[in-house]
């Protein structure tokens, strides 16, 4: 358990500091599982802000589309 808090400490930490967008992505993709929608929806909207031309722009948009559903 231990180990899986410090896992989960250093992913937060990388999409805070605004991090590549494969992580970000990983982080949203994360948030969605443990239903906190909210925080997903922003690692979601930074991707496709910060990093349009990115595969996980796109990924973003499908995602967000499938939230507001």
């Amino acid at each position: 358990m231990k180990s899986f808090v410090v896992i989960l400490a250093a992913i937060l930490l990388t999409a805070c500091s605004g991090g590549s967008p494969k992580e970000l992505y990983e982080t949203a993709k994360f948030e969605e599982l443990q239903n906190n929608h909210l925080h997903a929806v922003e690692l979601y909207t930074e991707i496709i802000d910060n990093h349009p031309e990115s595969e996980y722009a796109g990924l973003s948009k499908e995602r967000l589309s499938a939230l507001k559903r």
